[in-house]
C-alpha cells in the first residue's frame, strides 16, 4: 500500500511538471495581465483615440497602412477604436488583414469585428470582411460584436464591445460606425446605450456616428454620457481637407475624468483622428 501511494505521488509530480513545461512553451492561448505592485495611485491615466481610417487610403489617394500606424504611435495612444477596417476585403487594400498588421507594427493587442462578411473570391481563400477594430497596449480580456438594427437594404452596422484590463482596472470600451440615415441612427444610438447599460464601471463609447452634435438622434447620447470635446465644439473631423463637420466622437461615463483632447491634422484618411486623455478610478 505504501509503495502504491509513493508511485501515485510520483506520477502526480511528473504530471504537474509536464503541465508546467507546456505552459512555458506556449501551449496556452490566454494572456494574463501583470500586476504592477509599485503603482498604488487611485487614478489611472489612459490616452484613447477614435479614427475612421478609410481602409488606410488617404486624401492623396495613397494606400499606406504604416502611415496610420505612425499616427497612432506618434500620438502615444494607449487604446484606439478604428472604423472602416478591411480584412482581406479587396484589391483596394491589397487584401490585407489591416487590424492584424497594425497590431503587429505597434506591438498592441487587437480584436476585429466584421459587419460585412462575404465569401472568398476563390476556394480555400480568406473570407472578405469589412468592419471595426480595437487596438490596445493593455490586454483585451473579453469582446463581443453586436449587430445594430438596419432599415431596408442598407449597410449592416455593429457595436464592438471590449473589456480591457488597464493596470488591474476594467475599462468597458465601445467602438462603432453608424448608419448614413437619421432614422437608422436614432434606433442604433438607443441600442448602443441599452447594450452599454448592461456593464458597470468605467466606459468609453466612440466612433464615427455620422451625425452632428445638434442632430435629434444625438440627444440620448448627451443625456447618458459625457462628450470629451464638449468644451471644443468646433472639433471638426470631416472631411480631412478643410474639415467642416463634427461626426466623430469620444464619450465617457461620468466616473471618468476627461483631460486634454486633440484633433490631429493628417491626410492619411478622409477623416481626422481625435484623442482624449482620461483618468479612470481604480
Amino acid at each position: 500500500m505504501e509503495l502504491f501511494k509513493l508511485k501515485r505521488r510520483k506520477a502526480i509530480q511528473i504530471l504537474n511538471a509536464g503541465l508546467m513545461v507546456m505552459a512555458l512553451n506556449g501551449f496556452g492561448t490566454t494572456t494574463f495581465a501583470e500586476d504592477d505592485e509599485t503603482d498604488h495611485e487611485r487614478e489611472v491615466e489612459v490616452k484613447v483615440m477614435s479614427y475612421n481610417i478609410h481602409h488606410a487610403e488617404g486624401i492623396d489617394g495613397e494606400l499606406n497602412l504604416k502611415r496610420i500606424a505612425r499616427i497612432i504611435k506618434d500620438a502615444d495612444t494607449d487604446i484606439v477604436g478604428l472604423q472602416e477596417v478591411d480584412n482581406h476585403w479587396s484589391e483596394r487594400s491589397d487584401f490585407q488583414d489591416q487590424a492584424k498588421e497594425l497590431a503587429r507594427h505597434l506591438g498592441m493587442y487587437y480584436t476585429y469585428a466584421a459587419n460585412l462578411d462575404l465569401e472568398p473570391t476563390e476556394e480555400g481563400g480568406h473570407r472578405r470582411q469589412y468592419g471595426t477594430a480595437v487596438l490596445s497596449k493593455y490586454p483585451i480580456t473579453d469582446f463581443k460584436n453586436y449587430p445594430l438594427t438596419k432599415i431596408g437594404n442598407t449597410e449592416q452596422r455593429g457595436l464592438l464591445e471590449t473589456t480591457i484590463n488597464v493596470k488591474g482596472t476594467s475599462l468597458h470600451f465601445y467602438n462603432t460606425h453608424l448608419a448614413l440615415t437619421s432614422a437608422e441612427r436614432e434606433v442604433q444610438i438607443k441600442e448602443m446605450i441599452e447594450i452599454a447599460e448592461q456593464k458597470k464601471g468605467n466606459k468609453v463609447l466612440m466612433g464615427d456616428l455620422n451625425a452632428t452634435p445638434e442632430s435629434t438622434e444625438m440627444k440620448p447620447m448627451y443625456d447618458a454620457y459625457a462628450d470629451a470635446f464638449a468644451k471644443t465644439p468646433e472639433a471638426y473631423t470631416y472631411p480631412a481637407e478643410n474639415p467642416s463637420k463634427r461626426i466623430d466622437y469620444i464619450f465617457t461615463s461620468e466616473d471618468i475624468e476627461i483631460e486634454d483632447t486633440e484633433v490631429i491634422s493628417t491626410p492619411a484618411s478622409d477623416h481626422l483622428p481625435l484623442t482624449a486623455e482620461i483618468e479612470l478610478e481604480r
